[in-house]
């Protein structure tokens, strides 16, 4: 088990950080938004004044050359430096990011899977990856994202939902959501970078997004969720509808409205009507 010494370095950093006002939280209201099967998702209102971050804009400088050295937690190997979420939700929030730069488009490389595998045994939780600006991506610079997590603690919201089909394969057939996601059971004994690139390759296959051998960049967008116990891929059509952008934690369970929200369509239809139609299209 891990010590959570990054989780630890992570908040005392993030204490500089905010006395330094390097660090913005967002402040939200948080509300139970009722799903299928049980499930509650987490629905976050932002309070304050939307993040550029945030905003439908054209191209955008890039945070991470250089990155804020008041955000820096530490280096990991010789290719990666992990530091805070500039505008967090969740204190410790964390960005794995590429020391040089990587598109984020790109296709993950076996050396990320072992830079995050690294993190991931001191300091576990859910890490999420979104492949670009159709999945929610806010930057272009290659960054992973860590909501850490104590051993034993719900990971998310909809963590039953993916540990039910992390046994059985894609469908090609039934609820869209179904089609759009694939997902692979995890041992967390044996999560290695290499185990964990393979993964990601297998699943990417397996939603038609393609391999790194057979094309330079990915054929579709997506979104990556991943613990101990499973990793989950979600190919992607759009960003958002009704004035909700939706990444990865969109599908964990975790959705955040803004001023240009449309609130009443979300309690009408249900938060996973939201998640499909930003998911892939029909074949």
């Amino acid at each position: 088990m891990g010590t959570e010494q990054i989780w630890k370095q992570a908040l005392a950093c993030s204490e500089t950080a905010l006395a330094a006002s390097a660090l913005v939280p967002l402040p939200t209201s948080v509300h139970a938004l009722a799903g299928a099967d049980g499930l509650d998702f987490e629905l976050r209102h932002l309070t304050g004044t939307t993040p550029k971050h945030l905003r439908a804009a054209g191209p955008r400088p890039n945070p991470f050359r250089p990155w804020d050295q008041r955000l820096a937690v530490r280096s990991v190997g010789e290719h990666h430096t992990l530091i805070l979420n500039k505008f967090p939700v969740q204190i410790g929030h964390m960005l794995l990011i590429t020391s040089e730069w990587a598109p984020q488009s790109g296709w993950l490389m076996e050396r990320d899977w072992q830079a995050l595998a690294s993190v991931d045994s001191d300091t576990t939780g859910l890490w999420f990856f979104n492949s670009g600006p159709d999945a929610g991506a806010s930057q272009p610079h290659r960054h992973l994202q860590l909501l850490p997590r104590h051993v034993g603690q719900a990971v998310c919201p909809r963590d039953r939902w993916y540990r039910m089909r992390s046994s059985r394969p894609c469908r090609s057939d039934g609820d869209l959501l179904e089609q759009s996601c694939a997902v692979a059971a995890m041992d967390a004994a044996a999560c290695s970078g290499e185990r964990l690139s393979a993964t990601y390759r297998n699943l990417c296959r397996s939603l038609g997004i393609g391999s790194p051998e057979e094309m330079d960049r990915p054929r579709h967008p997506y979104n990556i969720l991943l613990c101990r116990d499973w990793m989950a891929l979600v190919r992607r059509s759009r960003d958002g509808v009704h004035g909700f952008s939706v990444n990865a934690l969109g599908f964990a369970g975790y959705l955040l409205a803004t001023e240009s929200s449309d609130r009443d369509w979300l309690t009408a239809v249900g938060p996973e009507e939201l998640l499909r139609q930003v998911a892939r299209n029909h074949p």
